[in-house]
């Protein structure tokens, strides 16, 4: 890093020379108003300590000066002769702080301090907006985030297939549009489908289209998502949830690069890059027989494992205060400062639903933010939850039916979270549609 020091008192120079130097910075030093000047028109300083009296010149004009030509640079004026009007007339040009001479050692040490923590994480923070803008808003700067980042790069421009494997949450069909994104497909359609939203008479109807009359109730003919995605990108998402039938069906179309809708006795050709994603250890479903080997083969060109966010633990902080601007937005909400608790209380969940799962508690929490001050209100709740359903009565109790009890609660709370809707209650839970369906209807029947 660098900095510049603008003072005409050697001495004041040569103790805050002495200062930065504790903390990494490179140092050049001006004695007047013209020296800076050209110092700062040929170099980019990260931090700029302005005296506010210069002889014949003006600490507030080269203030001006310097935020003209970087507005990034953090300037801190130290001045003799402070008064309220010069230090709000600072400020609101752009200074960062205002130090009064004589200062004391210390004091200054923290607000360098300060600033240097400042300028690392504006550095972070740019860095992170670029990742975020070229990767489709996925957020991380972790090892295991740039494995993810630097495969996108290199296969997004070939048309392949791809296969991405993670858990819930973990940000899939992020991945899968950076992909479409950075192809030569990018001006055409994306099209996501979720395998395991429609139940399977339905998903072959939507992939494939159907003719006026081919079954009870096509009223209309209707084009499908894989011929809505011609040109383009299909994103299958969820695709161990496919019926062996629709399978067969779906391999043949990767073969041929044809469709045929039901009802229908032509066939046409359509062009898609098929993107398709999983949850589940599809390896176990090809033991079982569950899913094809032909079609994993098929569709698993190129396979992307997506990290869960307990493997990089370093990117939470990043992903909250990525969350901490784009929802405190939607919600209309100004939040000033970010507790540090609630980070290191973050840092510490495990957070079996990803991401997903920590978006969704700095949504609660920005919702029940008061005074714009991120804290850990749900965060500290959540020992005492787990203390409470962990609690043993003296007489004992029936671990089953204790665990389905709480399992009906959690299934009924996000159905309710959810208005009714169970594709979306799933993802609350970290579920597919049919695990969640299944669940659901076991607690009815044992009613």
């Amino acid at each position: 890093m660098r900095a510049i020091i603008v003072d005409d008192e050697q001495n004041i120079r040569k103790v805050l020379r002495v200062i930065l130097s504790e903390s990494g910075f490179q140092t050049l030093e001006a004695s007047n108003v013209t020296d800076a000047a050209d110092l700062f028109a040929k170099n980019y300083f990260d931090i700029a300590i302005i005296d506010l009296r210069l002889g014949a010149g003006s600490g507030i004009e080269l203030l001006k000066t310097v935020k003209e030509l970087s507005s990034e640079t953090v300037v801190l004026i130290i001045t003799a002769f402070a008064s309220t009007e010069t230090a709000i007339a600072a400020m609101k040009l752009g200074a960062y702080d205002y130090v009064t001479k004589p200062f004391n050692l210390d004091e200054i040490r923290i607000v360098l301090k300060n600033i240097r923590e400042k300028i690392v994480l504006q550095r972070k923070l740019k860095e992170l907006q670029q990742y975020a803008d070229a990767y489709q808003s996925i957020v991380g700067k972790s090892e295991a985030m740039k494995k993810v980042f630097n495969i996108i790069d290199k296969i997004a421009p070939f048309d392949t297939n791809v296969l991405l494997i993670g858990e819930s949450g973990t940000g899939k069909e992020l991945v899968a549009k950076a992909l479409h994104n950075k192809s030569i497909r990018v001006d055409k359609p994306f099209v996501a489908v979720n395998c395991a939203s429609l139940p399977a008479e339905l998903l072959e109807s939507e992939l494939f289209g159907y003719t006026k009359g081919s079954f009870t109730g096509a009223y209309a003919s209707k084009r499908g998502l894989i011929d809505e995605a011609n040109g383009g990108t299909l994103f299958l998402d969820e695709i161990g949830e496919m019926p062996q039938a629709l399978q067969a069906k779906l391999l043949r179309f990767l073969e041929d690069k044809k469709i045929r809708p039901l009802g229908s006795g032509n066939e046409t050709e359509v062009d898609v890059r098929v993107l398709a994603a999983t949850n589940k250890h599809l390896s176990e479903l090809l033991d079982t027989g569950e899913f094809r080997e032909d079609l994993y083969y098929r569709l698993s060109t190129f396979e992307i494992r997506m990290p869960s966010l307990r493997e990089r633990r370093e990117d939470i902080p990043l992903l909250i205060d990525h969350f901490t601007k784009v929802l405190s937005k939607k919600f209309q909400k100004e939040i000033t400062k970010i507790d540090p608790d609630f980070i290191d209380t973050m840092m510490k969940q495990e957070f079996r639903g990803n991401v997903r799962e920590l978006k969704n508690i700095i949504e609660r929490e920005i919702i029940l933010c008061e005074g714009g001050h991120l804290r850990c209100s749900q965060a500290q709740a959540m020992p005492n939850h787990v203390q409470r359903a962990a609690e043993i009565p003296d007489t004992g109790l029936d671990l089953n039916e204790h665990m389905g009890a709480i399992e009906k609660e959690l299934l009924n709370n996000a159905l309710q979270k959810a208005k009714g809707v169970k594709t979306k209650a799933a993802e609350l839970l970290g579920l597919s549609f049919r695990e969640f369906r299944y669940r659901l209807s076991k607690h009815k029947s044992e009613k």
